[in-house]
């Protein structure tokens, strides 16, 4: 054989399929390539907080804004059942045990199935739209009404009769039985708190979501400013559209003898047509103010929670 003239044209090594540039990943760099896929827009997928973690925000939330605002539900079932205010401190806060005692688990019980609800639609991949939030949040809060609306009679009962929780349970119980007792003004429970639950979990969140990302200077990357404008307006809205409901309620529930009002339906008209239409607004001011404080208490921790987890899990 003939050696060519010339040095031999150097031959290319090539590297193996698994270790070629394209496909050439660590396992730290992928970890962190999937961790920070999000969508195709780019935005981060939120942490989804555990059943435990949203009933731990809902307890404390829920305890530390009705001992905050206790004043102003006793003010509104006052205003809105035409009795005397109290004239003492303590007795504007009798009532807190039960209302503090068992709202806590009630927030905590609507934050959950929220948090459950929220998991079920996203299948855990996605954020959701604003839609979703908003009807997640609806869909929890109508199913506290098994408990909130017994808590709310009790309540009601209690500072009516100056009786003890034990005694006010017995009263109501052995007297009127659990359907027309215990649970009378179920329905009208639900509808408020559907749309309560739908504007603390839904509209406040997504309302600040907006104000956060628009161009306003007094909103634009302000976290509280924009939570605390996010929680006015969903408290307003919120407040305006279930008083007449919780009214009739009210009214419906200290009126376990049925001679006045034996239903809502019955106390709602009644307001309307005899007493006009600001009747059904009796105490509106009071609980307008309490929701707007207990949406922001409560949408904002929850906030703070999810960012924590969220940042944790992209670190």
């Amino acid at each position: 054989h003939t050696r060519s003239s010339g040095p031999h044209p150097r031959r290319q090594r090539r590297l193996p399929p698994a270790l070629s540039h394209s496909d050439h990943t660590t396992p730290t760099r992928l970890c962190k390539h999937t961790r920070t896929m999000s969508s195709s827009s780019g935005q981060k997928v939120r942490a989804q907080l555990t059943p435990m973690e949203n009933l731990a925000v809902g307890a404390v939330g829920g305890t530390l804004e009705t001992t905050i605002q206790m004043p102003l539900l006793t003010l509104k079932f006052a205003t809105q059942e035409g009795r005397p205010l109290p004239k003492r401190l303590p007795e504007w806060y009798r009532g807190l045990g039960i209302q503090a005692g068992t709202l806590a688990p009630i927030t905590a019980f609507q934050v959950m199935v929220n948090g459950l609800l929220e998991k079920t639609v996203t299948g855990g991949q996605r954020n959701l739209s604003d839609m979703e939030t908003i009807g997640c949040a609806m869909v929890a809060g109508g199913t506290s009404a098994t408990l909130y609306g017994p808590v709310d009679l009790i309540m009601i009962q209690q500072q009516k009769r100056q009786l003890s929780v034990f005694d006010t349970v017995k009263y109501i119980h052995t007297k009127f039985g659990i359907q027309n007792g215990i649970f009378r003004g179920f329905w009208s429970t639900v509808v408020r708190e559907a749309i309560y639950t739908g504007g603390y979990l839904g509209i406040a969140p997504v309302v600040t979501k907006s104000l956060l990302n628009s161009n306003m200077d007094a909103f634009k990357g302000k976290e509280y400013p924009s939570g605390l404008a996010g929680s006015i307006f969903a408290g307003v809205l919120a407040a305006v559209l279930t008083h007449p409901a919780d009214t009739a309620k009210t009214c419906m529930q200290a009126d376990l003898e049925q001679k006045v009002y034996p239903t809502a339906r019955h106390a709602f008209w009644d307001h309307l047509n005899n007493k006009g239409i600001a009747s059904l607004y009796k105490g509106g001011l009071a609980r307008t103010t309490r929701l707007c404080g207990a949406f922001f208490i409560v949408s904002t921790l929850r906030e703070k929670v999810i960012q924590y987890k969220t940042d944790n899990m992209q670190d």
